[in-house]
């Protein structure tokens, strides 16, 4: 096994940079009639953010579960409150979220 040092490390922190994790959840409202189709909509919102470069990862969660995603934006907590605000599934109340502010590096990425 290959051996961290402290100084790599130290300089390794230094090159991380800020972004802001979102957990999604479901409210009673999302078994309502009509849910499915304002969650397509929340759906085709994120491509749109995806493609703009605000939203790094989308993970809707598979399980039974209450969480329904996770999201990782390339937003500062204040722009990141105000795109979930704006999220018609948020709106109608079929989704409430939690806002973290977290720091990662650049160019990590899910495994393939």
């Amino acid at each position: 096994m290959i051996q961290i040092t402290d100084e790599y490390m130290n300089d390794m922190l230094k090159t991380t940079r800020p972004y802001t994790v979102v957990i999604l959840r479901a409210t009673t409202k999302r078994n309502e009639p009509g849910a499915d189709q304002i969650v397509w909509e929340h759906g085709r919102r994120n491509f749109v953010l995806r493609r703009d470069g605000r939203l790094c990862i989308v993970c809707p969660a598979t399980d039974e579960g209450n969480v329904s995603g996770l999201y990782i934006f390339n937003t500062d907590v204040d722009e990141t409150r105000k795109i979930m605000d704006e999220d018609p599934a948020v709106r109608s109340g079929i989704f409430r979220y939690d806002i973290h502010s977290v720091r990662s590096f650049p160019g990590d990425s899910l495994a393939k």
